[in-house]
């Protein structure tokens, strides 16, 4: 695990705020995916890393295969460096000028499926590029919330697909639709794979997940296979996509899928912390400055409101990790230009001194900082560009 002097000593010639990734633990967490996915090949979430060279990095391991993205002009962008032959956009596009730059690009409709899950999304489709349009790939959505009683929704909001069919619907209408042709189904259970069953110090909370998990999958394995298998009457698909970091172990039992997806576990951020079966070494971390001592008992930080994405919470402030005896005041919390820690180890603390703090998602880090430093034991490795550092911002 981690040390500060170990960090500080790797980092010293750097003046935070600043962000490093720790080698060691990204190849171990690379590795345990690998070992929980149990042979079936991992397709990486891109929005979970933004970093090409950490892409690149994973996509050379055995075990992985192709990329998950969130927006289309990524994929595009992804295609023209030639980071992966094969790019899933996981979210529908509505971006005319980025479906234009597909369809005059031979090489990225090759490589580039993009997701559908109405008729409405193929119309967009004509409207851009005109009825006469090249092939385009396409991957249908399949929604997997539970609904076990009727207005009773426990997921994600995502497709209105949700029936074997309404599948066979959709897959039909693709089949007929010039211009497209359906390769694969992706089918993501959130409220399986990213809700964790050991929330730290709320047992009662797990348990309520852990039985709601169970019977959440157990349902979805019968639908996702018979959603599966009425589209296959259609369409002779390349893929079915399934799970999350949080889910391999279960995802991988179902029979119809073929490939699972994960990211996350790649950086160990703190909402993965709360999981039984696995525990992803923090990966990434980012160095803050103290820069003022109001008090004996408080340090404040520069900057640090990292908040994360997602319903509004503590659990999606950045947490302080080294050194060990800090935290947030509750009052402050995590501000736009200054940050206030207390604790044991706050009396300690000097102006410019650093503290370590881990992030609660796991690719958001990379919209706040240009570059990472590659940290392998007590030495920087390498410096590489996240997306930002790149000049790129996909929303």
């Amino acid at each position: 695990m981690h040390s500060r002097a170990r960090l500080d000593a790797a980092t010293g010639g750097f003046d935070p705020p600043f962000a490093i990734v720790d080698l060691d633990a990204f190849d171990h967490n690379a590795d345990d995916l690998v070992r929980r996915a149990g042979g079936l090949p991992i397709r990486v979430a891109t929005k979970s890393v933004r970093v090409r060279a950490l892409l690149d990095r994973v996509l050379r391991r055995p075990g992985y295969a192709g990329l998950m993205c969130y927006s289309l002009p990524e994929a595009l962008w992804l295609s023209d460096t030639d980071t992966a032959e094969d790019l899933l956009v996981a979210y529908p596009t509505v971006d005319h000028a980025a479906l234009r730059a597909l369809a005059a690009d031979a090489t990225a409709r090759r490589r580039v499926t993009l997701t559908v899950d109405s008729v409405a999304h193929l119309d967009l489709v004509d409207r851009a590029l005109g009825a006469d349009h090249p092939e385009i790939r396409v991957c249908l959505e399949l929604d997997v919330s539970w609904r076990p009683l009727p207005g009773l929704h426990v997921g994600a909001r995502r497709s209105p697909v949700h029936t074997p069919h309404q599948a066979a619907i959709l897959a039909r209408a693709i089949a007929r639709r010039p211009g497209f042709r359906l390769v694969g189904v992706m089918a993501y259970e959130g409220q399986i794979a990213g809700l964790g069953d050991a929330p730290p110090g709320r047992p009662a909370l797990g348990a309520v997940v852990r039985w709601m998990r169970r019977r959440s999958g157990a349902e979805l394995a019968a639908r996702r296979g018979a959603a599966v298998a009425a589209v296959r009457d259609h369409a002779d698909l390349e893929f079915v996509n399934g799970g999350g970091t949080g889910s391999l172990e279960t995802t991988r039992t179902d029979a119809a899928v073929t490939e699972l997806a994960a990211g996350s576990g790649l950086v160990g951020p703190t909402l993965f912390d709360g999981y039984r079966a696995f525990l992803p070494q923090p990966a990434v971390l980012f160095a803050l400055p103290v820069v003022r001592r109001p008090t004996r008992d408080v340090a404040t930080l520069f900057s640090g409101g990292y908040i994360a994405s997602g319903p509004t919470g503590h659990d999606r402030a950045p947490t302080p990790y080294l050194p060990a005896g800090l935290e947030l005041m509750a009052f402050e919390g995590a501000g736009e230009v200054q940050t206030p820690v207390v604790g044991p180890d706050a009396a300690a603390l000097a102006v410019g001194d650093r503290v370590w703090l881990r992030h609660a998602k796991a690719g958001e880090p990379a919209e706040r900082f240009t570059h990472y430093h590659c940290v392998r034991g007590t030495a920087v490795e390498e410096t590489v560009p996240t997306y930002r550092g790149e000049g790129r911002c996909f929303g």
